[in-house]
């Protein structure tokens, strides 16, 4: 067995820094695009450009990234994209008009797709079994508070400076963590193998038109020209590249990867339950503002439970994990989140933030359990050699259910806002609660029966969201048989060029 890191604990403390700056700035957007419309004169197209750009960049980029990293060594890929990251954000910061402004955000898609992979499989070479459950629940604490104080810290940012604050603030933090990195961290990298261009290509095409269907869907609906050619695109792209990388003899992800009950289990799971999450924050946001009257940040704030829980629950997880194991903590942990989505579904503006405290507080704790659990199982059958290309495919899963959770659900709450909305409202206010305000002009009456419709919508999707988390733990305990401990996979052949990745219990960290 080999002598851990040294200086391990500051490596966590570099990563956790690397995933903090991501994590923050799209929480912080969300409370930068008033001024922002106002500042550079953006349209609501414009705005949605701004705020997808990142994301169509960064899904898309993934799994390549995740392979690059493992081929041409993980601190370097890191560091290239932490760099990227703050120079592009530097250019967000004094960008004159949208066009340039959605040019920096692609760029930070395209940095931020190459830090996420390499934080996650640093992590995985230099903490041993004994420790890793302890980094993962420090590392998943950062990304909940990040997630949490995002908004908080967008708000003060703007008030106190400026849009261009929210960017700004996170060249610092990038270039503290690219001097930790080259200062503190061992590269580390897989042996090396044939490169798979036409794998790369067929991911980037496919996961980027999957997530471009996702956001265009609710806009357009299935009949769309737009929605139909993303969704042909997306089918051919991923069917193609599934044939591909099963065919090749080198290929950029081993999808042999979800024969494993364990890493197979804790994907589908961890969708499902991405999903329901996606869609607590999509709806729950506009509930804070339109029907209770919170500012962006009092609705940031109003999410201090869920971390507190979250934070809590991650560390109980982390003892709990190595004696109980990852199928029991992922099923108690989802059925605490079911309960949390259930009672969330009773809430009305007369129960004001009392009930929706305690139900993100069950939120908090069950996805304090089950999500690192998950992230632990799913990469606990991850060879060494692939540990960047497994990382990328947990952040995908992760992605991909928060983006089709935002699709899913709020085309739920958007039918269901509708369908209770009188036939003798205006379209405008029949289309959204936000729009139903704007235009009441005074009418209390229009105002109060929009925000009962939206409230009644919102019970609708919580709901959805509490069957989709049942379904998911009855889905580990279908697939998962056995403790589904890390570890438990098939032991590869070690590299001793890489002595940080003999070992073979490999347990990760993060949810973002």
């Amino acid at each position: 067995m080999h002598t851990p890191n040294p200086r391990r604990w500051l490596i966590l403390i570099v990563l956790c820094l690397s995933t903090l700056v991501l994590v923050i700035d799209n929480m912080v957007l969300t409370v930068a695009v008033p001024p922002l419309m106002a500042d550079l004169g953006a349209s609501a197209q414009e705005i949605q450009w701004i705020l997808d750009s990142y994301i169509l960049v960064f899904a898309g980029l993934l799994l390549t990234s995740g392979s690059l990293s493992d081929r041409y060594g993980r601190r370097k890929v890191m560091v290239i994209g932490l760099a990227l990251f703050g120079l592009s954000s530097l250019a967000a910061t004094f960008a004159g008009d949208p066009a340039q402004l959605i040019v920096a955000r692609a760029v930070m898609g395209v940095g931020g797709a190459l830090v996420m992979p390499s934080t996650l499989s640093i992590l995985i070479t230099v903490f041993d079994d004994a420790e890793r459950r302890k980094a993962m629940a420090a590392w998943s604490a950062v990304a909940m508070v990040g997630l949490v104080g995002g908004p908080v810290l967008g708000g003060a940012l703007i008030a106190w400076f400026w849009w261009g604050a929210v960017f700004l603030i996170n060249v610092p933090i990038a270039l503290l963590a690219i001097v930790a990195a080259l200062v503190l961290m061992p590269e580390s990298k897989g042996p090396w193998s044939k490169p798979d261009p036409l794998g790369a290509i067929l991911s980037v095409v496919g996961m980027s038109a999957l997530v471009w269907t996702i956001i265009e869907l609710p806009k357009y609906g299935l009949n769309h020209a737009a929605t139909v050619t993303g969704l042909v695109v997306t089918v051919a792209a991923l069917a193609g590249f599934v044939l591909w990388e099963l065919r090749t003899p080198h290929p950029m992800v081993p999808l042999s990867l979800f024969r494993n009950p364990a890493f197979s289990g804790g994907s589908l799971s961890l969708a499902l339950v991405q999903i329901a999450n996606g869609g607590l924050l999509l709806v729950l946001t506009q509930y804070l503002q339109y029907v209770l009257g919170y500012t962006p940040t009092q609705a940031g704030l109003a999410f201090i439970p869920m971390a507190l829980a979250s934070l809590a629950f991650n560390t109980i997880g982390a003892t709990l994990g190595g004696k109980i194991g990852n199928r029991a903590l992922m099923t108690i942990g989802m059925l605490v989140s079911a309960s949390g989505f259930a009672l969330m579904s009773t809430v009305s503006p007369e129960h004001g933030i009392v009930l929706p405290a305690v139900a993100l507080f069950l939120l908090g704790a069950g996805g304090g359990l089950a999500v690192p659990a998950a992230i632990t199982a799913l990469m606990g059958t991850v060879p060494p050699e692939h540990a960047g290309v497994g990382s990328a495919l947990n952040d995908t899963i992760q992605q991909m259910g928060a983006a089709l959770g935002v699709a899913i659900l709020g085309s739920i709450l958007a039918g269901g806002y509708t369908a209770a909305m009188p036939v003798t409202a205006t379209d405008e206010a029949r289309r959204s609660l936000g729009e139903a305000l704007a235009t009441a002009n005074g009418d209390a009456g229009l105002a109060a029966t929009a925000r009962e419709a939206f409230t009644s919508a919102m019970s609708t999707v919580f709901i959805a969201g509490a069957s989709g988390v049942v379904a998911a733990a009855v889905l580990v305990l279908v697939i998962m048989r056995g403790r589904a401990r890390a570890g438990a996979a098939q032991q590869p052949q070690s590299q001793p060029q890489q002595p940080r990745e003999k070992d073979r219990d490999r347990v990760p960290a993060l949810h973002h």
